[in-house]
């Protein structure tokens, strides 16, 4: 199995200070009843033959959360590769400072069988809802494969302050 490519784009603000940044809640029965770990940059797949990856982090934003990317600087944070045995990602994510209402997100859906091996298609959001977040929250809150995102966002605010 190949690598797959994502691309993302993690939307902070500035809160008394402090900065917050917007996460989603994966969709689906799998996650509905987990909390902590369950949580996303929002982000999606692409083919780097194909698309750019920050075109591919835009379009993702929009098919996510049903709303454009909000004007701004966009912050290169890097790659990182995670996932383990043939499920290997490699995640390009861009920081972005902005500000949105997460209860206003009208989010893509994707379909699957469930309940499983019922030959019965359900439809799903893919996040069910979105929240900001302080940093030491969201480290909770995201997966540990997306977490190096908020490390390098914390040095670039630490280095333009």
């Amino acid at each position: 199995m190949t690598d797959k490519y994502s691309a993302g784009v993690l939307l902070f603000r500035r809160t008394a200070g402090r900065p917050e940044v917007l996460l989603g809640h994966m969709g689906g029965p799998f996650w509905a009843k987990k909390d902590d770990g369950a949580w996303s940059i929002p982000k999606g797949e692409y083919e780097p033959d194909l698309e750019e990856a920050q075109a591919a982090a835009a379009r993702e934003f929009h098919e996510e959360l049903g709303l454009f990317v909000p004007p701004g600087d966009w912050i290169p944070l890097g790659d990182v590769r995670y996932g383990s045995g043939k499920g290997k990602k490699n995640l390009t994510v861009w920081a972005l400072e902005g500000d949105l209402d997460p209860t206003v997100i009208v989010p893509g859906t994707f379909d699957m069988e469930w309940p499983p091996r019922s030959g019965k298609t359900a439809t799903f959001p893919e996040i069910d809802r979105a929240a900001w977040f302080d940093l030491p929250t969201a480290t909770a809150k995201l997966g540990t494969g997306q977490r190096p995102y908020l490390d390098r966002l914390s040095e670039h605010l630490a280095q333009q302050a």
